[in-house]
């Protein structure tokens, strides 16, 4: 088979040839690669194939000043430390480079510039059809992570043509913000970092709906991640009566707090009720015109291509995966990467290193069984 492989200098992409696999694994983010370390390991046959153009595209097109929440130490997938020192947050740009400094190390075998348009049963194997032509395999890895179709509110339609809306994932700098007043929508970590970095330049409005659990970056000189990982609360499992209380508060706002946001002039607003021509209206009664608004709502998953019966659930367009750990109820078909797949870390950086491990033990198995 013709396929992309790693190189010393760089990664090459190169058109699928349809002969079967072992196993497809789909999304050459950290999940992907992470399972991908694994197959290489057992000297199985098997492609990464991912639609963008070059390894770590997702962290490449975050927020210019993005950080992580955890520290170096923290965020190494199985194998190859991460280069930087200890207690050092990497920005988006350091790990894009580390993960195809990761795929190049070990060689995995990746399709790049290949979308999956269509994933499908033919007989006792996976029929997929990409951009690039079809793909059949044994099994099949979904590692298309938790961010994929930004989520916009509905009331963002009422407003007028006047005010420029833009995602979250849209967000590159202060720069690309004209001037005026900006309002950001959501406070987890994306809203309070872009918001904070706004204020140097422009008038900012925070929107807080409903505030999420927040947690320090440091306690008593210690990284948040060494008390996390020290307490066993990141490995608890999602049934856990411990993890089950962490899920039900919500999302986890790591550093950041309201009041350094308020000591940089950013106004704290509760949620939104409203939105007319040129301005929005809050849960207090207040109103405030604006020039810019940016919508930091989350995320939702993106599963419409898999036509595999018993594998994903739409519940008002809403797509949910029907697994065990990872492990859906379909033979051959697996994720890696989903938010409390497993724990609180399933799907952080330098943490899906365990899931990945599980389910790779399982594919891996799996692949050994003679076909009927």
């Amino acid at each position: 088979m013709s396929t992309q492989t790693a190189h010393p200098d760089t990664i090459r992409t190169a058109p699928l040839r349809d002969d079967a696999l072992d196993v497809l694994v789909i999304g050459a983010g950290q999940a992907g690669l992470a399972v991908a370390y694994h197959l290489r390991q057992a000297g199985l046959r098997f492609l990464v194939v991912d639609g963008a153009a070059e390894v770590g595209s997702a962290w490449r097109s975050r927020w210019d000043s993005l950080t992580l929440f955890t520290p170096a130490q923290y965020d190494a997938l199985p194998g190859m430390a991460f280069p930087a020192r200890a207690d050092t947050y990497p920005t988006a740009t350091d790990v894009a480079d580390y993960l195809e400094a990761y795929a190049l190390r070990f060689d995995l075998p990746i399709v790049l510039n290949t979308r999956v348009t269509r994933l499908r049963r033919d007989g006792g194997r996976y029929l997929v059809d990409t951009s690039e032509g079809p793909q059949h395999a044994r099994q099949v890895v979904v590692a298309t992570g938790p961010f994929q179709t930004p989520v916009v509110p509905a009331i963002s339609a009422d407003l007028g043509d006047g005010v420029r809306q833009l995602h979250s994932a849209e967000y590159r700098n202060p720069a690309q913000i004209g001037a005026g007043p900006v309002v950001v929508v959501g406070a987890g970590n994306s809203g309070r970092q872009i918001a904070l970095e706004l204020a140097a330049t422009h008038q900012v409005i925070l929107a807080v709906g409903s505030e999420p659990m927040q947690l320090p970056q440091r306690i008593l000189g210690r990284d948040l991640f060494w008390w996390l990982s020290k307490s066993g609360l990141l490995s608890k499992a999602a049934d856990s009566r411990v993890a089950r209380r962490m899920r039900a508060r919500g999302d986890l706002v790591i550093g950041t707090p309201l009041v350094e946001l308020r000591n940089a002039g950013v106004e704290i607003r509760p949620g939104l009720t409203a939105a007319h021509r040129n301005g929005l209206t809050f849960a207090d009664q207040t109103h405030c015109q604006l020039a810019t608004v940016i919508w930091a709502t989350g995320y939702r998953s993106d599963y419409s291509w898999i036509d595999v019966p018993g594998s994903v659930a739409d519940h008002e367009g809403r797509h949910t995966v029907e697994h065990d750990r990872g492990m859906t109820t379909v033979p051959g078909l697996t994720f890696i990467g989903l938010p409390w797949q497993h724990t609180r870390g399933s799907a952080l950086l330098g943490f899906v290193k365990d899931d990945a491990k599980w389910v790779a033990e399982r594919v891996i198995a799996a692949a050994a069984v003679p076909r009927a």
